[in-house]
């Protein structure tokens, strides 16, 4: 079967198969912070410590990482489905990081309170992927906010937690 012919719903279907982590994407240029949801994040390297972020032509988030020196991801946990709808609509909102709350981190991307874990990352590299941008960055620091909580999960095109483990 062709590129050509794979129809983009079809593709969108069997790659959302794939059970991924729902992050957020912080930033901050100048005074202003912006955040977007996005599962399509994972870690590259160990040595050096990178992690790289694919983010859509069409969101409003990708001017503002264009010309952003770094970026934040925050990892979210089950109970932050609420977060994560908040930074999956599009456009700008009147309340500062849609009202949730944060603080800036050492390079100055929005960290937000409660979620998981986050890495604060450097921008190293940005190379075109199609209809995506990837963005590949440094972590510079890091820390696990809450360990032992689950993890908020997206699969098939909805919110999914974690299942009882499989025994080995």
């Amino acid at each position: 079967m062709s590129e050509a012919s794979i129809d983009s719903r079809e593709f969108r279907n069997t790659m959302g198969l794939f059970a991924t982590g729902v992050t957020v994407i912080t930033a901050r240029v100048g005074h202003e912070r912006r955040g977007m949801t996005a599962n399509s994040f994972t870690s590259v390297s160990l040595h050096p410590t990178l992690v790289l972020i694919c983010v859509d032509q069409s969101a409003s988030m990708l001017p503002f990482l264009q010309i952003a020196d770094a970026f934040a991801v925050n990892i979210l946990a089950a109970d932050q489905r609420d977060v994560s709808d908040a930074f999956a609509r599009r456009g700008q909102r009147e309340a500062e990081m849609n009202g949730v709350p944060f603080h800036d981190g050492a390079l100055g991307a929005p960290v937000l309170d409660g979620v998981l874990g986050w890495a604060e990352c450097r921008i190293e590299e940005r190379f075109a992927g199609g209809d995506h941008t990837i963005i590949v960055g440094r972590a510079e620091s890091i820390a696990i906010e809450r360990p032992g909580i689950d993890p908020l999960l997206f699969f098939a095109g909805g919110y999914r937690s974690l299942g009882a483990p499989i025994e080995a």
